[in-house]
This record gives structure tokens, sequence and C-alpha cells, in this order.
């Protein structure tokens, strides 16, 4: 709804084939890769390598993956590069399990420092149909060559110094519930705030939110007015990323989770002037008075 560590780089270069991938790349880790292709149409069949080893654990289905990348469709006719972090200055967000077959097969246990290449064949890319809104065809090959960032596990949460349990009157209660759970969230019976208010539940011992940044967290989103639960990463059982400070969000988690540390856990009671406006978001039962509790563990900023 919401939009969808720290890496141990290696400074190896990679170079030369890609094993059965039968593309080149070169350059280093976190750098754009000089990627070339042979002449001619690519093999039909899947085929990932990893040419930069990276550490720490290993993405699973399931995990969120943050990754700089280039993205080409590759047919007889040619190449074409249809997407690239690296131009976007920021790197992507890659829900294993969500995203098309071939990308989640080849980030599956890739670990942070990892590069790795690709190459999808239509059956395990967009499909027959293609996919004319990323200019993809039915016939159309992919090449990814990722560089991971940072794996986030389903069962993440924060780190850093718990600070005193939350007794304020007029705010909601928040109780810890053990790893990969959603914390328990007790709104009270009373009025809202009519302004925003932020409580840092856990203060993180990493470095500030900066606008701009992808974030990696987990959260949970509740209406005041009768304390249920209208979205959660944690029901979803995966992490979810999106870019703060730019807009793209609520006014209220972008006022509220810059300047924030990575690895808080954060408390916003967000009125509706910050939330979804008096139109409210009727697909998620948000009305145009409502206000908003959010319990945001932030993961990490990239």
């Amino acid at each position: 709804m919401l939009v969808v560590a720290v890496v141990a780089v290696s400074s190896a270069a990679c170079s030369g084939g890609g094993g059965g991938v039968d593309v080149s790349v070169r350059g280093e880790f976190g750098t754009l890769p000089d990627v070339s292709f042979p002449d001619g149409a690519p093999a039909d069949s899947f085929a990932a390598r990893t040419l930069v080893a990276g550490n720490g654990a290993a993405a699973r289905k399931g995990d969120l993956v943050v990754a700089d990348y280039v993205g080409y469709r590759w047919n007889g006719d040619g190449r074409t590069l249809l997407a690239s972090s690296y131009a976007a200055g920021r790197p992507g967000a890659f829900p294993t399990g969500r995203l098309v077959p071939g990308l989640t097969r080849a980030l599956v246990g890739a670990r942070p420092g990892s590069r790795v290449v690709a190459r999808i064949p239509p059956e395990d890319g967009f499909g027959a149909g293609g996919d004319p809104k990323h200019r993809v065809g039915a016939d159309d090959t992919l090449v990814y060559v990722l560089d991971v960032r940072a794996v986030y596990s389903s069962t993440a949460g924060p780190h850093g110094a718990a600070q005193a349990p939350l007794s304020e009157p007029g705010l909601p209660s928040v109780r810890d519930a053990g790893s990969g759970r959603a914390p328990v969230v007790k709104v009270p019976r009373t009025a809202p705030p009519k302004s925003l208010r932020v409580r840092t539940l856990v203060r993180g011992d990493g470095a500030e939110v900066r606008e701009g940044q992808l974030l990696a967290l987990h959260y949970a989103g509740l209406l005041w007015r009768d304390g249920k639960v209208f979205d959660s990463s944690w029901a979803a059982g995966q992490p979810s990323a999106v870019m703060i400070g730019t807009g793209q969000v609520v006014r209220g988690w972008d006022r509220g989770l810059v300047g924030q540390r990575v690895g808080s856990r954060v408390l916003l009671v967000v009125p509706p002037s910050l939330g979804y406006g008096s139109k409210g978001l009727a697909r998620f039962g948000i009305k145009g008075d409502d206000t908003l509790v959010f319990v945001v563990d932030l993961l990490g900023a990239h």
C-alpha cells in the first residue's frame, strides 16, 4: 500500500563471461557494470551466475532484497536498456516471491555484497503476453546484473536501545510480540490528538534517515476509531520498501521518519491532514476524518 544492515562490499572486478548466461560483465561491485552481448538471439533457457560472492545470510524466497541493477531486453534484433538504478541514483527493492519468477530464482541464495547476472527467458519473465508497460515483448529475454546491498527477512526487527514503555495519556500503547511478529497496539478510547505525534519506542543504533533514501521497513497501520489493522507488512509476511521525504508516502511518514535512526521502532499518530486527507482511502476502509496509527520498524536506509 505504502509505495512496495551494512553490506560487506567486495572490491574485486567482475570480468569475462557469465558462464551459461552468455553475456560479458565488467566492473566492480557497486559501480555501473559494462555489459556486452553476443550477436544473435539469446538462448531460450534460464541461467544465472554469481560473479562476486558476498557475505552474510543468503536471501530466501519471501525476503526483501535491496540491490543496484541494470536490466535489459534482449532478442534477435539486439538489446535495449530498460532500467538502471545507477541512472536513477537509488537502488531498487526486490520482494522475492512477488517478482517475475526468473528474478526470484536469480536472487534466492544471493548474499549481501554479491554481484549476480541472470538471463531470464519469456516463460520465466512476463510470459507470453509480455509487458507493454515495461516495453517487454512476448519473445523478449531479460538480462539483469544485480549488486545486492542488503537482504531483509520477514523476522527482521529493531536493533538499538529500547526506551521506557510508553505510558503517555492519550496515546496508544505498544507491546512487543516477539521476533517476526507485529507488535500489539492498543488504541485508547479517547479523541485522537489533532496534530502529528511521533514517539521513538526503540532508538536505533544505525545512521539517521535522510530525505530521498529507500527505506526497508516493517509496519502496521491501524484506525484510531476502532483500533483495527488496515495494512501490515507483518501480515503480508515480508518487509516493505518506500522512498522517504519525497512525497511518495503520507506526509506524516515523511515528517516523522526523516531524522530517525536505522534500527528504530517508531509510533506515529497521523491526523487526516497528514494522512489521506478528506478523501480517505476507500479500498483500505479509511475515511476522510480518520486518524491513523502506525508502528514502523526502520530496518535499513539506502
